[in-house]
């Protein structure tokens, strides 16, 4: 194992404040859709969506159908699985999938993009440092939103779930995303780190054999640090100020 020589980055979370953004979607849109699902032994209307524990446990990280699939199978409901075709609702798993995509779209237009403060000072360090960098997510939003606001031109790649659907990747915890993106770097897992914030992103950063794997907890929550190392994460850190003295202490640092 040698030097780092790359980093990929999560996007949500990790360099754009839209985690929040996405936990109120994912809410809007399965607490409106309760009225229409029913447990199936004792007809009562499912619990609603809990914007802390059942993002960070189900959603987090993973593609919006992943996503969809993990909330409906923690509360024992059963919906087809529809097409790619099917309109916004409560009806299959791709309509509620396309109702999230709709609340979120909304939501971004209104709102626009934030980029956490520590974000561009550790990507101008990390270029002078020569690292190279990639940003990778599972949501079809990341091109857009990267370069909407002004951080596309740091990574020499990007993989997104536009890219994933392409390519037929397995979503997180699988780590296709991210070998994905170490091969375009030209890196490969040995000589690359990975940095996010969800659970699963970190069990994919470990199950890829990549050479650091960094947790991001912005909250400061000795509970999510607790869960991002008990998942794989070799380091946590509460933003990313402090990502490249790490890098430069495993050999990164080439100036």
């Amino acid at each position: 194992m040698g030097a780092v020589r790359a980093v990929v980055f999560d996007t949500d979370g990790v360099l754009l404040a839209t985690a929040a953004r996405h936990a109120a979607a994912w809410k809007e849109t399965f607490d409106g859709c309760l009225a229409a699902w029913r447990h199936p032994d004792t007809g009562e209307r499912p619990r609603p969506f809990d914007a802390v524990r059942d993002y960070r446990e189900l959603v987090d990280g993973r593609s919006r159908l992943d996503g969809v699939r993990a909330f409906l199978a923690a509360r024992r409901i059963d919906l087809p699985g529809g097409t790619p075709e099917d309109r916004p609702g409560c009806g299959s798993v791709h309509a509620v999938a396309a109702r999230k995509e709709q609340i979120f779209s909304a939501m971004v237009r209104a709102g626009g993009v934030e980029v956490f403060d520590d974000v561009r000072p550790a990507l101008l360090r990390l270029r002078e440092m020569r690292v190279g960098c990639a940003a990778a997510s599972a949501s079809r939003h990341a091109r857009s939103l990267l370069a909407s606001a002004g951080l596309a031109g740091f990574f020499t790649a990007l993989v997104d779930g536009t890219d994933a659907d392409a390519l037929a990747l397995p979503g997180k915890p699988a780590p296709a995303l991210f070998l994905e993106a170490a091969d375009r770097l030209g890196t490969g897992p040995g000589h690359t780190a990975v940095v996010e914030d969800a659970l699963v992103g970190v069990d994919a950063g470990r199950r890829g054999g990549f050479r650091l794997v960094v947790g991001i907890d912005r909250d400061g929550d000795p509970r999510t640090a607790d869960a991002l190392r008990a998942h794989g994460a070799h380091l946590v850190l509460p933003g990313l100020g402090g990502l490249p003295a790490a890098l430069a202490a495993l050999g990164g640092d080439r100036p």
